[in-house]
């Protein structure tokens, strides 16, 4: 179901069959919601629990839609497309620079995980477990995941592991790591696109091709030119022996606030036609909505996007610039025979 504020009004003002669980939804996001609003008055909203709480239901329908499982940035997508989030709260930005919307569907996924609904994957994929599967999840049902989930955090200490359970306040629906007030933890994502943002423009083109190397492309090369329709390199990316592609990338460093738009995303096609097979976009801002139907529209030339989180995983994955440190994570299941 939608909530809002007790003093606000809907296109129509009626309530029919729940959607989603969403608290403080903006008016911009609420003038195109599905047709079910329930109007919550403060008291409630707060009952309600933490924002990102919206996410966990339109998660699992998603994943159910794509056969159980889905990669990280389809579901994604495909959760805020069903919610009609708009382009203006898709550009908010936690304080370490992360898209807030992503960041609270990742935080869904999470407690999804902690609960039992989606699979511990160590390949990047999410995937329903059989309980997952078969669950019918409700404003009640989210809210008791929600307390089970924070409620064994509380029968031991918290660890360093990256995968410890945020501990919540009851009072106010703020979540650590989703909302930007507390944030103990080292973040190495927010200092890596701090420094990335902080290049000078040859700089982070001259990075971009060392990250294009360590991940397979050939024959890199950064042009640098002016007036050549932003495309600011070239490579070669071989999929195999047989099959390579030629394509040409533009590098824009850009900050939180900023976001790729859809004219500039033809533009940069309209540069690379009859020049190479398949376009890319490297920037450490993010893309508007509309720019990633605009990247994949039917009948033209496809361009791949990578934004500031994705950008962030590409380092990860080639360990460039960043040093792996090993941690732990307590396991919980393991200690329940010795609680009985």
């Amino acid at each position: 179901m939608w909530t809002c504020g007790e003093n606000d009004r809907g296109p129509r003002g009626v309530a029919l069959a729940p959607v989603a669980v969403a608290l403080k939804v903006p008016k911009s996001t609420l003038a195109r919601a599905p047709e079910g609003v329930v109007w919550l008055s403060m008291t409630e909203r707060r009952a309600a629990g933490p924002e990102f709480l919206r996410f966990v239901a339109p998660t699992v329908d998603v994943l159910r839609e794509l056969g159980n499982s889905g990669a990280p940035s389809e579901v994604t997508d495909r959760v805020i497309e069903r919610l009609r989030i708009s382009d203006k709260e898709q550009e908010e930005t936690t304080s370490n620079g992360q898209s807030r919307v992503r960041n609270q569907i990742a935080w869904a996924r999470f407690y999804l995980v902690k609960a039992g609904y989606i699979d511990k994957s160590q390949r990047g994929v999410w995937t329903l477990t059989e309980k997952g599967q078969t669950a019918k999840l409700d404003q009640a049902s989210v809210r008791a995941i929600f307390q089970n989930v924070q409620g064994r955090a509380t029968h031991g200490p918290r660890t360093e592991s990256s995968e410890a359970v945020p501990v919540v306040s009851e009072a106010v629906p703020v979540a650590v790591g989703v909302e930007d007030p507390d944030e103990p933890r080292y973040d190495h994502r927010a200092r890596l696109l701090g420094i990335l943002r902080g290049l000078p423009a040859s700089g982070f083109e001259r990075v971009c091709q060392r990250l294009l190397r360590e991940s397979g492309f050939q024959n890199v090369i950064v042009t640098g030119r002016s007036g050549d329709g932003g495309i600011d390199g070239h490579g070669v990316l071989e999929v195999n022996p047989l099959v390579t592609f030629r394509v040409l990338f533009q590098c824009k460093r850009y900050g939180d606030k900023n976001s790729v738009t859809p004219s500039q995303v033809r533009d940069f096609r309209g540069a690379m036609q009859g020049r190479a097979d398949k376009g890319l976009i490297l920037t450490t801002g993010t893309f508007t909505g509309d720019a990633r139907k605009e990247a994949t529209r039917d009948g033209v030339p496809p361009i791949e996007l990578v934004d500031g989180e994705k950008l962030v995983a590409m380092f990860e994955r080639a360990e460039l610039g960043l040093r792996e440190v090993k941690t732990f994570e307590v396991d919980d299941a393991f200690f329940e025979e010795f609680r009985k």
